[in-house]
């Protein structure tokens, strides 16, 4: 059995703050708005896997309104949905993922960011060599992100049952 999980987030940019995706920090004068680290790919990904496992949202086990998270590294929310999926019996098959961001060319750290996406879900289940892939896109200047107000990501995941 095979279950499909769509994830996507998206951040207001502003000045002094840290940009982060996919657990990579990114040089930029603009950070995400947000109460954790507003790693918006790491949220998007949370989302897609406890979508595939029918295990509700980032905001149901993460709410911006509890203390605990505030600034909090988005990786823990990863390992969460992650670990809840492979409790109940799925492993990964692949990722696909987008960033959408207007400014910084995103080229350069696309192969770090999918290492890194691989070292954090590597420690629950094998990760094949491909099974990740990220790609960047821009907005042509469309829209809040377009504009460079925001940064946005959508993440889809195929998750396989191990269950016999």
């Amino acid at each position: 059995m095979y279950r499909v999980g769509l994830g996507f987030d998206i951040h207001r940019l502003e000045p002094g703050r840290e940009l982060w995706l996919g657990g990579v920090k990114i040089p930029s004068a603009l950070g995400a708005v947000a109460h954790s680290d507003g790693d918006v790919l790491l949220h998007a990904l949370t989302d897609a896997i406890l979508g595939a496992v029918g295990g509700g949202d980032i905001g149901e086990r993460f709410p911006d309104t509890d203390p605990r998270w505030k600034g909090h590294a988005s990786a823990r929310f990863v390992e969460d949905a992650a670990s809840a999926a492979r409790d109940r019996g799925f492993t990964l098959v692949n990722i696909d993922a987008t960033v959408f961001l207007q400014e910084v060319k995103l080229s350069p750290y696309k192969q770090r960011i999918s290492e890194r996406l691989k070292e954090i879900l590597g420690a629950f289940w094998p990760i094949e060599g491909d099974a990740v892939n990220v790609k960047a896109k821009t907005m042509e200047s469309c829209d809040a992100v377009g504009e460079g107000r925001a940064v946005s990501a959508q993440v889809v995941v195929l998750l396989a049952s191990t269950a016999r």
